[in-house]
């Protein structure tokens, strides 16, 4: 063969293979409705329609490696390979006892040992890059871009303001409500966490990340105000000192100029594009929990989830005793007899039973005898919970689980930790992996909102990174928390459940509500309260406020006591976000039914045909006719569910509404 032939045939297999590089791979969900289309040239790219609808504009996809190299730059296509799965989930602590698992799957490997996988669910689309380089390697940074078609709006929980964190926004509290606005009108100066939702054509299409191990979590930020989310990571920290809340935080003062250090094989977190039509959709979605890695506690049935007696929150509130309350073994053994009276499961000794500023859990105050208070709760079938501060806690994670699981203590919830750096997250699956080993559920407050990791380790039975109940102890009073209980079920809820903390018997109007530290108060009705035990996931419930407070309202208590934390079944049965939702969940042959609004008093028609066959009578607590005024005014009544499952329910401002259905006998 002449030399110039073989130019010729050089020239044309490096055209073919810069256009197999180039060519675009599409990928459609069950449905068929849904579909994801990938270019790999140059960058590598996905886009998001929906029938034709585009819901997503081309967006890049990299991981810039500290050696120079890029995963997803100048692709080389080494091959493309698909596959279905249809298959069933058990989720024995979840909203649900099954979960059907059905996607599309689409691999494509490149030259640079590394592949990018695609996901296509008809609710939603997920991608992961997964590498197999023969050495470990450093991710400098991600490059993980959400660009969206035209003007759009968007649900946005900011990062608070750095007032008291030395201006670092990768240390916060995961604790805030959303703002509703213009895309383009992101503050680009402040970060914000998933889950986000944008409203794109009709339809809420919501970014969220699932298991996410030795890995930092996602942020997005909008740097140039245009239609488009920018994800962003929080550095490895380098120098961390103790310091923060009592000297149990760690305070990052400097970090490394890269996010992670990883092994050659890693499979990356999935960063998810959950598409909505209706937004009750969002409240009753599974991609999260589908996407994390399966369980490694192989032996669950130690897990235990329930109800918490807990005193933090009314401040040791108990009347009526005959000695003074606070952090003391009589006061624990008060609220041990009211868990026992009510058949709740647990009681918290919540901040003070270590001694203060010492971040020493072997350190205990001399008020306190923890093998007695055990001992006592063990005798009456209630199971102890003690609060850590996550520096006391990291100190000595196998020293402290295997001390007071040998003690009887039956988990920690653990505090403050309030970053999500690849550190950190290497903190919560730790702690995750002793704790089940030594049979400790784990409630971690104080953390970033869940990707999955209840699943991996079901003895992670709770999160908080919501902007919960405690929140109305202090701070602002225009806080609206009544419309942030009508947005975050369909938004950080989708992530995972929530330590909201919900229970409280002295309730404000919107005219009467105002922060007490002391005595505190919610936003909204009576019945408010009792819904949110139902609408809101919570493994683990609280019972916000005190025994007293309860003894002196028996109905809302017996309701509180009675409602499940775990479910055979869910259905949101409709919503609007920001405005109200109601959702229905079974346990058994049981129906619950919760329905919240914000300050807007509104008429809904529940359609509870997931009833199915037969007669069926209904407990209810509704608000009362007085509740906009008097919020706390409730009535309990039974009613019979009509044959054809309507039912109307009228909500005061800042309402509620609460059913426990059964079939007639």
């Amino acid at each position: 063969m002449n030399m110039k032939k073989l130019l010729i045939l050089s020239t044309l297999l490096l055209c073919a293979g810069a256009s197999q590089a180039a060519r675009p791979y599409t990928l459609s969900s069950p449905d068929g409705r849904l579909s994801v289309t990938v270019d790999a040239g140059e960058r590598l790219t996905y886009s998001v329609s929906q029938e034709g609808t585009e819901l997503l504009s081309p967006s890049q996809i990299a991981l810039k490696l500290t050696d120079g190299r890029t995963f997803g730059a100048d692709c080389r296509v080494r091959n493309a390979r698909t596959r279905k799965v249809d298959a069933t989930i058990e989720a024995p602590f979840y909203k649900r006892k099954t979960i059907a698992d059905r996607y599309n799957e689409l691999t494509i490997s490149f030259r640079g040992n590394y592949a990018v996988v695609f996901r296509a669910y008809d609710e939603g689309i997920a991608y992961r890059f997964v590498t197999e380089c023969p050495a470990d390697f450093t991710v400098e940074n991600e490059i993980a871009r959400f660009e969206f078609p035209g003007d759009c709006k968007a649900y946005v929980p900011y990062v608070k303001p750095t007032d008291h964190r030395s201006g670092d926004q990768y240390f916060n509290s995961f604790e805030n409500t959303y703002t509703y606005a213009p895309l383009r009108e992101m503050n680009p100066e402040r970060l914000a966490f998933t889950p986000v939702a944008v409203e794109v054509a009709g339809r809420k299409v919501c970014i969220a990340e699932a298991d996410v191990e030795h890995y930092p979590g996602m942020y997005v930020h909008n740097p140039a105000q245009e239609n488009v989310l920018v994800g962003n990571f929080a550095p490895y920290p380098d120098q961390i000192e103790q310091g923060g809340h009592n000297r149990l935080q760690g305070v990052v003062r400097t970090r490394k100029p890269f996010i992670a250090q990883c092994a050659g094989h890693t499979s990356f977190p999935w960063r998810a594009v959950i598409v909505a039509e209706q937004d009750c959709q969002l409240a009753d979605n599974d991609m999260v929990y589908k996407l994390a890695a399966p369980s490694r506690v192989e032996d669950v049935s130690w897990i235990r989830p329930g109800k918490v007696a807990w005193e933090w929150w009314n401040h040791w509130g108990l009347k009526d005793v005959d000695f003074k309350t606070g952090v003391n073994n009589a006061t624990y053994k008060a609220y041990i007899d009211f868990a026992s009276e009510h058949g709740i499961e647990y009681v918290i000794l919540d901040e003070g039973w270590a001694v203060n500023l010492q971040a020493d859990l072997f350190q205990v105050v001399p008020e306190i005898d923890l093998k007695e208070l055990t001992a006592y709760a063990a005798s009456k079938n209630v199971g102890l919970i003690l609060w850590a501060g996550y520096y006391a806690f990291a100190r000595d994670i196998e020293g402290v689980c295997k001390h007071y699981a040998e003690m009887g203590i039956k988990g920690f919830k653990v505090d403050f930790m309030d970053r999500d750096d690849q550190a950190m997250v290497d903190f919560h699956y730790a702690a995750a992996e002793a704790a089940a080993r030594h049979g400790l559920l784990l409630d971690f407050h104080g953390s970033y909102k869940p990707t999955g990791l209840q699943r991996t380790y079901p003895n992670v039975i709770n999160f908080e990174g919501v902007h919960g109940l405690e929140n109305m102890k202090w701070g602002d009073i225009k806080i609206d928390q009544m419309t942030y209980d009508v947005t975050m079920p369909y938004l950080r809820m989708l992530a995972g459940p929530v330590d909201y903390t919900q229970g409280a018997m002295r309730n404000g109007s919107k005219h009467t509500y105002r922060p007490v530290n002391r005595e505190p108060m919610s936003q909204g009705t009576r019945a408010h309260q009792l819904a949110a035990y139902v609408v809101f996931e919570s493994p683990l419930s609280m019972l916000c406020d005190s025994p007293s407070a309860y003894r002196r309202e028996p109905e809302c208590t017996a309701f509180i006591a009675e409602v499940p934390t775990v479910w055979d079944e869910t259905e949101a049965l409709c919503g609007r976000m920001g405005e109200y939702i109601a959702m229905a969940r079974r346990k058994g042959d049981t129906w619950y039914v919760g329905a919240m609004t914000n300050w807007d008093a509104r008429t809904l028609e529940l359609d509870l045909s997931m009833l199915g066959e037969g007669d069926f009578t209904a407990e209810i607590y509704r608000d009362g006719a007085n509740a906009d005024n008097l919020a706390s005014d409730y009535r309990k009544e039974r009613i019979d569910i009509p044959a054809d499952r309507r039912v109307k329910i009228e909500l005061a401002p800042g309402g509620g509404y609460a059913m426990k259905i059964d079939k007639k006998r």
